[in-house]
């Protein structure tokens, strides 16, 4: 039942909407796990995962079905910015459904007592942020039980990490789209968790701050989750096409090459992203 709150006709229409389905989604997935897993000596100990895994799982049939309306929309003849100006629609709803879940799992993170339900996505944040204190970092934020040791980098050093690891899952959004369709939604749930936690650590966990702290992560954020969610549209799009086209026929070429210009407009995002993320946002924050 609340996997299926909004369907794609109507969150194209009015795409903010799914700021608060994906509000209510993470929310929901953050009570679920606190209440049934916590006691779990296996499992407690993954929760950041598990609180993942049942957003995707509300927001699977969402996707799927909006990927599936995105596909029909390509007919022979029509132009890649009139094309463009058909997905763009689709873009707002998932960026929206996106901010809805970074929003939650932040506001979860400065409201929670203990900060054990995000585990895995403090040891991420300390990762990229604080490499050379790994364990120091982890520590000061609640996990007590993980150890790692990386070198010193050089803004250069990090523009390249950044970029190389934002191209990374690039490439497995890709495929994941490609493979399972609407499966891409594990890696954008993901990634929203992580912004989260970060903006709940920059806030020093107060609500007054979560404005700034939003501004702080949201400045390159967006740019780079709608890159993601570019690729994803553009592996979708082929997947379904796939399923309902034979391989060869002129709607499954329209298809693919629909798809190859949102993967190379993805890239070009992405290159802009990694240089904000590096050299703009420290500057301002």
């Amino acid at each position: 039942m609340l996997e299926m709150l909004i369907n794609p006709r109507k969150a194209e229409r009015r795409p903010w909407e799914l700021f608060f389905v994906g509000a209510l989604y993470a929310s929901i997935s953050i009570l679920l796990v606190g209440w049934i897993f916590s006691q779990d000596v296996v499992l407690s100990k993954r929760s950041g995962i598990l609180v993942v895994l049942f957003t995707v799982m509300f927001s699977m049939p969402f996707v799927y079905y909006t990927i599936k309306l995105e596909e029909s929309k390509i007919r022979k003849g029509r132009k890649m910015i009139e094309l463009l100006k058909e997905h763009r629609k689709a873009l707002y709803a998932f960026m929206w459904l996106f901010l809805g879940f970074t929003v939650a799992f932040a506001i979860w993170y400065i409201v929670l007592p203990t900060t054990l339900s995000f585990r895995e996505q403090i040891e991420t944040y300390c990762t990229i942020n604080r490499p050379t204190n790994f364990n120091e970092c982890v520590v000061q934020y609640g996990i007590k039980d993980t150890t790692l040791t990386t070198p010193f980098l050089t803004n250069k050093e990090r523009l390249f990490l950044i970029f190389t690891n934002n191209m990374y899952v690039l490439l497995f959004t890709l495929v994941f789209s490609l493979l399972f369709g609407a499966g891409v939604i594990f890696i954008l749930a993901w990634n929203a968790s992580v912004i989260g936690s970060a903006i709940g650590i920059f806030t020093q966990s107060k609500l007054s701050a979560l404005p700034f702290g939003l501004l702080r992560y949201l400045v390159h954020g967006i740019p780079e989750i709608a890159a993601y969610f570019i690729v994803a549209l553009a592996g979708g799009l082929v997947s379904i096409a796939v399923i309902k086209h034979e391989t060869g026929t002129d709607k499954f070429w329209e298809v693919l090459q629909d798809s190859l210009n949102l993967i190379i407009l993805a890239i070009v995002i992405l290159v802009i992203a990694a240089l904000i993320e590096v050299f703009v946002t420290p500057a301002l924050f």
